[in-house]
């Protein structure tokens, strides 16, 4: 009886087609994207997606048997002249070689991606009629702007962002009148106080993303620009882990797995018990 049995790509080849979905030249001249370490002969038979690779997403999956670890954000961003094991960075490099897990980055190239982590973002909000905010060629670009199923008041599509998103210990706030009608929606995976113009100019009535400053945010909402919803970054780039999980198992038929794992960094949130200086004035005439 002929075996029949389809052999499992290896990681050179699983690279090759993560490369074409995401092409290394559409990443920001600054960003480190493609495979980071990892045997390319070795056969991928399960992939953990994550968004930060960290030594707590590193032992998820080395506990999982996974044989690549797919990355948003790069864990050699910037330069180091070592990676020794007492060093951060180094413990994981080492702790992935010990454990043959191949490692591989899409971080800008997938942020300008169309599928990418804005149209997953969007997609979980149940944007529709989505554009790009900062268009690109082909139809990529920058986030996405779409409209709501409904419109919302900026404290419900606040509630309703909260609702769809992972959880964190940050949640999410926004920056506006509370009663403001949002129905069109500007997103951006990630830190996104840089196209705050964009969301001005393409229309939106609110715009979402994550690392909004104060400065910045104060000085859009004085000039009259969209209302803001500020999410925490993890949450924010989280969706698009399940889109290219089940693009890799469609298209590679490989077993791809999706990190839960909160690797936002903050991790404790309270509000004051104390009324505010405006609540109590209007408490206490």
């Amino acid at each position: 009886m002929t075996d029949t049995a389809v052999a499992p790509p290896t990681v050179r080849e699983v690279v090759a087609a993560l490369d074409a979905r995401y092409p290394r030249a559409w990443a920001e001249q600054w960003d480190r994207v493609g495979p980071v370490l990892g045997d390319f002969d070795r056969p991928v038979r399960t992939v953990l997606c994550v968004v930060d690779c960290v030594p707590e997403t590193v032992e998820e999956a080395v506990e999982a048997g996974a044989d690549l670890i797919v990355a948003h954000h790069p864990l050699l961003l910037k330069g180091v002249s070592s990676v020794a094991p007492d060093t951060f960075k180094g413990r994981i490099v080492h702790r992935l070689i010990k454990a043959d897990v191949a490692l591989y980055v899409a971080h800008t190239n997938a942020d300008v991606a169309n599928p990418g982590v804005s149209d997953a973002l969007a997609a979980r909000l149940g944007l529709v009629l989505t554009r790009p905010l900062v268009p690109s060629e082909d139809g990529r670009g920058i986030g996405r702007v779409g409209e709501l199923a409904e419109p919302l008041t900026l404290a419900e599509l606040t509630a309703f962002v909260a609702d769809q998103l992972p959880s964190t210990a940050a949640g999410v706030r926004a920056a506006g009148d509370p009663d403001r009608v949002i129905r069109t929606l500007a997103v951006s995976g990630g830190s996104g106080d840089s196209f705050l113009r964009d969301a001005a100019a393409a229309g939106a009535d609110a715009y979402l993303c994550a690392d909004l400053r104060h400065h910045p945010a104060s000085e859009h909402l004085a000039a009259g620009g969209p209302a803001l919803l500020d999410v925490a970054h993890w949450a924010s780039e989280r969706p698009w882990l399940d889109e290219v999980a089940d693009w890799l198992r469609t298209q590679l038929g490989v077993t791809a797995l999706v990190s839960d794992l909160d690797t936002d960094p903050w991790t404790v949130h309270s509000l004051s018990r104390e009324p505010s200086a405006s609540s109590a004035k209007e408490n206490h005439p």
